[in-house]
Order: structure tokens, then sequence, then C-alpha cells
């Protein structure tokens, strides 16, 4: 088991108060296991993948383990957690596509990042990577600026698994990219994970469609909880949260004209985690909620590795 998940939270300080955007978040991911992450803006997407290498000062671990390949992270003290860092689990960032150092050479940059980390300049590992992304060895002689958006994000994705992590996130990395260009990064994510590169992944995104075409399983979060996790053409044609099914049938279709059928979106906004509800936190929005929903749901094993939190499920 490459990461395994235990009841994790993650508050973020704020003016009025504390933000519990991950409350009790329970999960794992397999060696050579890729699984996507979705949902709304706001559900806790982001910050859990953050929290995971923890690179963000604002942020309180309120509670819960982490362990990756047996050893438990120190998520909660910033400085422990230094030596984890790219060594063990790496994060390709929100938007990577300005993390370069633009008045360095690239080739230059990646050198000074790995000798920051006691790592020597592997050229051939380097360009072997280079290739794997489909980027010419010349780019190491360019500045930032003188790359394409597409390419400026697959240089990132390149510089993210030099130490070949454990573990790597990719938090929204496609949402920049057209829609060419995004089928080419996710082959090249793939192809880390089949090279070796790296040994499991998150991908982070809020595009289901493409989730589907490289991840093994797919995990739906709301408002700071997990509403459901299970391979990911399970999710596609078969969901078994209420959230999970409006999320799929919100998709377009190809295909179909809109002139006689409409788009509908899913009625209503999720609750603040300022102070979230009691019980399930989709129940204002969902046509299925009962009593019973406002007591807590469990996320509970329904069938082989499919996990819901869901009273009716």
């Amino acid at each position: 088991m490459s990461l395994t998940v235990n009841g994790l939270q993650v508050y973020y300080r704020t003016l009025k108060g504390e933000v519990k955007a991950l409350d009790g978040v329970s999960f794992s991911v397999r060696d050579g296991e890729i699984l996507g992450l979705a949902g709304e803006s706001g559900c806790g997407k982001t910050t859990l993948g953050k929290s995971l290498i923890r690179m963000d000062g604002r942020m309180r671990h309120a509670g819960g383990t982490v362990e990756l390949d047996g050893e438990r992270l120190p998520i909660a003290d910033d400085a422990r957690m230094n030596p984890y860092r790219f060594h063990k689990v790496s994060l390709i960032p929100q938007y990577s596509m300005s993390a370069m150092n633009p008045t360095r050479k690239i080739g230059k940059m990646v050198g000074e990042l790995l000798r920051s980390r006691g790592v020597k300049l592997d050229r051939a590992d380097l360009e072997a990577r280079l290739a794997q992304v489909e980027l010419p060895r010349e780019v190491l002689d360019r500045y930032p600026i003188e790359l394409s958006g597409g390419m400026k994000q697959r240089m990132v994705m390149v510089i993210s698994t030099l130490l070949n992590p454990s573990l790597l996130v990719a938090d929204e990395i496609t949402s920049a990219l057209d829609v060419s260009t995004q089928k080419a990064v996710a082959r090249a994510l793939a192809g880390f994970r089949d090279t070796g590169f790296v040994k499991s992944m998150i991908f982070i995104t809020h595009d289901i469609s493409l989730t589907y075409q490289i991840a093994d399983s797919i995990m739906i979060m709301y408002a700071g909880k997990l509403a459901e996790k299970a391979p990911a053409r399970t999710i596609v044609t078969a969901p078994r949260h209420p959230y999970t099914r409006m999320l799929i049938d919100s998709l377009p279709e190809v295909g179909v004209r809109y002139g006689d059928k409409k788009l509908s979106g899913i009625p209503g906004s999720p609750p603040s985690l300022l102070d979230p509800p009691t019980g399930c936190r989709f129940r204002d929005r969902c046509p299925l909620a009962f009593d019973k929903c406002a007591e807590e749901p469990p996320a509970l094993e329904v069938e082989p590795d499919h996990f819901v939190a869901c009273w009716k499920a």
C-alpha cells in the first residue's frame, strides 16, 4: 500500500475563524495507482494535495494521519517535512506555468534545484524525461518565456519528478490548456507512472471526462468530506452517491443539441466550511434527503473498492 490517509483534518486560519477545509477524510492509494480527485470548487481537493506535502503556512493539521510506504509523514511540522518533499512526495502546483524562475535558463535552474536537495544533475536521465513528455533537449538552453504554455507545463512536470517520488500530486495542471494539449499532458502523466519515474499519483481536476481517461480510480469530494470512491469506470457508469450522479448528469453529451435540451447544474450552493452543518453536508441540495441524513453517514464499502458516504447508497 503506497499511501494511507486516515481521518485527515486540515483547517485554514482566517480572521473569521477556522475554515474546516478537510474534515475527516480517509482513503488509500495503491502502488502504481492513479487516483483522480474531483468535485466542485471549494470541496477540499487542492487542500488535500497541499497537505500531503505541507506547502501552505496558513494550514493547521487538526487531526488524522498520513502514511507513505509504511512510514508516517510528519505533516504537522513544516521543518520535519522538508526531507520528504520531492524525494518521497512531490507536487505539480496548480499554476505551474508560472512556477519557473524567469531570470534563469531552464538547464541552469534545474541544476540549482537539484543541488539544493543534495543531488547531482544526471544529464542523460534529464534528457530521458524530456523525451517522455516530448520536449527537445534544447529547452534546457532557453528561458521559460521562450516556451509555450504547454511546454512550460510539461517542463514543470519533469522538474517535479526528478527525484523519483513515491507519490506525485498533480493539481489542476490541465485547466489552462487547450484540449489537444490536455490529452498530451495526461498521457505524459500516465507515462511517468508506467516508466517508474513515480510510483503512484493523485490527479486533481474538475474534468471528470479527462480523469476517466487516465485514472484507475476516482474519488469525489464534497464540502471537505469524501462522498464516493470507486474504480473510474464504476464512478462514470454506476455511481451510488446522489452528488456523484448529479455531477455526471451535468456533463455535456457529444451529439446532443442543447437548443431542445438545456444543460442543468446542481441547484443550491455548498455549505460554508466556517460553520459546516451537522449530518450529511449534501442533504440541503439532495433530492433523496430524509430524516436519517441529519446524522453523518460513514464511508462504507458497498462493493469491492467502492466506498460511499450516503445512507441510501
